[in-house]
């Protein structure tokens, strides 16, 4: 039912890693990505659409700069991904059009999917490029990034921009050929996992260890990718570039890698976009009454708000904090972090009293909430 899914799949997410775009930080390959772009374009022709995100920009500026390693200092990876992704672009625009195809390249940070404005307007271009034939091609954009904005590795854009697009598959190419139930360059009993659920705790035991070298990701990334690309319905594949026709095979319900199935039903747009939220603007700390009404489906009401913490405007995502410290929600706020404030412990019918005016009768309203 799963591998149908895929093979039903009109628009797939597809994330190389800088490993396979660089062949190994030797220098962009680009034998792989002329493959990549002729099975995306066999796609195309079966009216399939395609969103290609792409790692190796700083990577290839290093290559390009003669550097003997990636970098460490952050304003030096910045300039070799503003001198990479030049040749990266450029690689795969030579590669689509040879197939008639265009490319366009879009660079994003945190920041533009943490705006609910500049979220919304990523979505339509994306769907808008989408809808004239053209393959947008996306990475983070490490030119400016730093550590407060990063998205930390491009498995995590990839779930990312499966969740804007609505994308029904994300299909994720690395240098190894799926998940392992332990790492098999260091455990000869590790068996290959074929198909499992995106989320299952044990998976993330199953994949820890770092990246490769090259690129800042590792099969843990992988893992979580997955269970985000799962609240927007999206399955997973995880499998090897070097393999033959994977992106092919996989977009025809082949078993290639591993395959990891989204088991819950898609999150509504905006709470969908909630839960993606890596960095929130503040914190609500709630009371014991909260928590249960939050939990029971209810609203976020000022009587059961402690306290505000950090400094948002109306709006503003943020979480929910119990009283022993957890996350146990995140919304979209009604008041200022200083309205906040000053109706905390309030009933509602004291707001006006206190602001002078009302601009809804929740902090949170349930429909702008999405527990944790």
């Amino acid at each position: 039912m799963s591998q149908t899914r895929l093979a039903n799949a009109k628009r797939l997410v597809v994330k190389v890693g800088s490993a396979l775009v660089t062949n190994n930080g030797t220098g962009l390959d680009l034998n792989a990505i002329g493959d990549w772009a002729r099975q995306i374009a066999s796609l195309r022709g079966q009216g399939r659409e395609i969103i290609l995100v792409s790692s190796g920009a700083v990577a290839c500026g290093v290559q390009r700069l003669g550097w003997g390693r990636r970098p460490k200092t952050v304003h030096e990876k910045q300039a070799a991904a503003a001198v990479g992704q030049a040749g990266l672009v450029e690689a795969y625009e030579a590669a689509f059009g040879k197939h008639g195809v265009h490319t366009a390249q879009i660079l994003l940070t945190h920041d533009d999917l943490a705006d609910r404005k500049r979220y919304l307007n990523a979505r339509s271009t994306l769907t808008t490029l989408l809808a004239l034939g053209i393959v947008p091609i996306i990475n983070e954009n490490d030119t400016v990034i730093t550590d407060e904005i990063k998205f930390g590795d491009n498995d995590t854009l990839g779930a990312l921009v499966a969740n804007l697009t609505e994308a029904d598959a994300l299909i994720i190419l690395t240098d190894q050929k799926g998940l392992y139930t332990a790492d098999p360059r260091k455990d000869p009993n590790a068996t290959l996992i074929q198909e499992a659920i995106a989320g299952d705790a044990s998976l993330e035991a199953m994949a820890g260890g770092a990246g490769s070298q090259v690129g800042t990701g590792g099969m843990i990334t992988k893992v979580v990718a997955a269970k985000r690309a799962a609240r927007s319905g999206a399955h997973t594949a995880i499998a090897s570039g070097h393999e033959t026709d994977p992106i092919i095979r996989l977009a025809a319900g082949e078993a290639v890698g591993t395959l990891l199935v989204s088991a819950t039903p898609p999150l509504a747009a905006r709470k969908q976009w909630l839960a993606d939220h890596l960095q929130l603007a503040g914190r609500l700390i709630l009371d014991t009454g909260a928590v249960d009404a939050l939990r029971a489906g209810k609203s976020l009401l000022p009587i059961g708000v402690i306290a505000a913490e950090g400094e948002f405007e109306r709006g503003a995502a943020v979480a929910c904090i119990s009283p022993d410290g957890h996350e146990i929600a995140r919304g979209l706020s009604n008041y200022g972090s200083g309205e906040a404030r000053l109706i905390a412990r309030k009933t509602t019918a004291d707001i006006e009293n206190i602001l002078g005016y009302v601009d809804e009768p929740e902090i949170i309203h349930r429909d702008n909430l999405i527990l944790s």
